[in-house]
């Protein structure tokens, strides 16, 4: 048995190794002048307006290069021409929330003890495929080993590997840190150190700085990072688990807060409400609200969703199954303990955001348990939707806004001069979210990857 595992495991190595150069030539491709038309589709293009029918979009090398309707937009002679009629064609999904060192394995310690080797080389490029080839086109990795996720990061802007756009904090910055976690949490003691290390993370390259625990801070300490990374121009991702965090996130200037957080509280103190809609106009809220939701549905209505041959056909066999043994009895993990008390209390807490009038944004915290990456982003859509948000304002919380916070006009909608960030889906999103894990086609900086 352990011969075949090993077989197995060189297999996909071999695998591994046909996507590294496939991966390869396909940026290679996006860089030339080659001509791609996506021609008859109804387009969503992530500006909010009405959708248009008989669409044609023509991409040369990584940009767009025009868009409108049949008849109206010149075709290159040139151009390779995929049919989308019939589909919906969309802006490519940004995921503002994932873990590419995670695999939804669910028990931490043991993930970090077995596989902090893999990371980098194994882990990582098998998580990003799986984004990408779920239509996320660009995504915040939001905690990880500084070397691994830049290294990672690097490799698929270089077209080595494929995977979505990376933008990547490194480790999290926190006042204390468990000793097994230290390559990817820094402790943080006085000011000067807030700034120091936040100085460091900026110069290695990182696109964002994140914090949590941050109301075990002083206000100092906090404002030393929030500053440090504005004058850098980064912006500050803070956890929003407890009403003090906000709290003293908002003081410091923070940008952008994760999580539905407040744990089993039926909602957000009055004060801290008040607060958000004083900052609405600058302040951004990644909820990460379905990876709760996913525990009584998978528990309750669809346990075989564990067994999803996606994950079987993805990670090398060993993997597998410590991954699947991991989630053989989820109720009893420490990680759900309190979900079926917070459950109740989310859909008030996301109406609440809403009312605030900060922007809401898509992250899924894909990576953990039980929520993989190749199904997190169309879930999280699909329950904004569910949760009262009208389906266009969900698919721009997935495109458009993201865009905004990462400061990268380029992404984000299907417009000339735009990144070539396209999907193309079975289905209308507008009308049954899920229409989004039906994917036809998914190009990156103009490359066709499914």
């Amino acid at each position: 048995m352990r011969q075949r595992f090993a077989r197995l495991g060189i297999l996909f190595l071999m695998l591994a190794g046909t996507w590294l150069a496939d991966g390869s030539a396909a940026a290679q491709q996006s860089r030339s002048d080659s001509v791609l038309a996506l021609v008859g589709g109804r387009l969503i293009d992530g500006f909010g307006g009405p959708p248009l029918e008989n669409s044609v979009i023509v991409v040369r090398g990584n940009r767009v290069e025009a868009v409108g309707r049949q008849g109206e937009v010149a075709i290159p002679p040139s151009a390779r021409v995929i049919s989308t009629e019939g589909y919906t064609v969309l802006p490519g999904l940004m995921d503002m929330h994932v873990h590419l060192m995670l695999l939804g394995h669910g028990d931490y310690d043991h993930w970090d003890r077995t596989y902090r080797s893999k990371w980098r080389d194994v882990i990582m490029p098998i998580a990003a495929r799986q984004l990408l080839l779920a239509g996320v086109t660009t995504v915040r990795d939001v905690g990880a080993p500084l070397e691994d996720i830049l290294a990672v990061r690097d490799r698929i802007n270089r077209g080595q590997i494929p995977g979505p756009r990376v933008f990547a904090s490194g480790p999290f910055l926190q006042k204390t840190v468990p000793p097994l976690e230290a390559d990817f949490r820094w402790a943080i003691s006085g000011p000067e150190d807030a700034r120091a290390k936040t100085k460091r993370l900026i110069d290695a390259g990182v696109d964002l700085i994140k914090v949590i625990d941050q109301d075990q801070m002083t206000l100092e300490e906090l404002k030393a990072i929030v500053e440090t990374a504005h004058a850098a121009g980064k912006h500050t991702v803070l956890h929003a688990h407890r009403a003090e965090e906000i709290r003293q996130g908002i003081r410091a200037g923070a940008d952008c807060f994760e999580h539905t957080g407040l744990a089993t509280q039926p909602g957000y103190p009055d004060d801290v409400l008040a607060m958000l809609r004083e900052r609405n106009a600058t302040l951004y809220w990644c909820p990460t609200i379905e990876g709760l939701y996913l525990y009584p549905y998978t528990v309750d209505q669809f346990p075989a969703r564990l067994d999803d041959q996606r994950l079987k056909a993805d990670l090398p066999p060993d993997i597998y199954e410590d991954v699947r043994r991991s989630l053989d009895h989820p109720e009893r993990l420490p990680y759900f303990q309190l979900i079926r008390r917070r459950v109740p209390t989310l859909a008030n807490k996301f109406a609440q955001l809403r009312t605030t009038g900060v922007t809401l944004i898509t992250g899924t915290d894909s990576g953990i348990p039980m929520n993989f990456h190749f199904d997190s982003t169309w879930r999280e859509l699909d329950t904004f939707v569910r949760l009262g948000m009208d389906p266009m304002d969900a698919i721009r919380a997935a495109t458009f806004w993201p865009a905004k916070l990462l400061k990268r006009d380029d992404l984000g909608t299907i417009a000339p001069g735009k990144a070539a960030d396209i999907i193309v889906v079975d289905g209308d999103p507008l009308r049954a979210m899920e229409s989004l894990r039906h994917l036809v086609h998914v190009v990156k900086d103009g490359v066709v990857y499914k």
